[in-house]
């Protein structure tokens, strides 16, 4: 049954629905920055980082930035490497599963760290964390589906 599956997609041509799905990911990251840097505000951090001690202010800050500067290169990356990645180079696939692991934990941790009573309260978080987590998985779904194509159906 398994194998008359992988024969089914086979026939198919997803390149046109996989070079969209990689465009789209490639502008996402930088559609998730846009949410990151309203952070510091969103979240209070005026109020919240004076609590914490210097180092450990120090501390979010670096997370900050060094979070957003890896969404921004995995981007970029897709962008820039979009053909390759379509062509199913060796790299490019090492890179394609990277990014999926990135976005699956990513999703993990929203799923079973992160606590929903957490959150700020209003409709408008509730609305941007579900947008965030779709893009999460939309992302994480475009990099597995690259792989799956390449290394099991093609």
């Amino acid at each position: 049954m398994f194998t008359n599956l992988i024969a089914s997609l086979r026939n198919l041509h997803p390149e046109p629905l996989l070079s969209l799905a990689l465009w789209l990911a490639g502008i996402a990251h930088f559609c998730v920055l846009g949410a990151g840097v309203q952070v510091p505000y969103r979240f209070n951090w005026k109020e919240e980082l004076p609590k914490l001690s210097s180092l450990n202010r120090k501390l979010m800050r670096v997370y900050l930035v060094f979070i957003g500067g890896t969404i921004a290169m995995l981007g970029l990356l897709t962008l820039l490497l979009h053909d390759e990645l379509l062509r199913g180079d060796r790299i490019a696939l090492i890179l394609a599963g990277c990014m999926a692991l990135w976005w699956f934990t990513r999703i993990t941790i929203d799923a079973f760290y992160f606590d929903h009573d957490d959150w700020p309260r209003g409709k408008l978080f509730v609305f941007g964390h579900i947008l965030l987590t779709s893009t999460f998985v939309a992302m994480a779904f475009t990099y597995t589906s690259l792989l799956l194509w390449h290394l099991v159906i093609r």
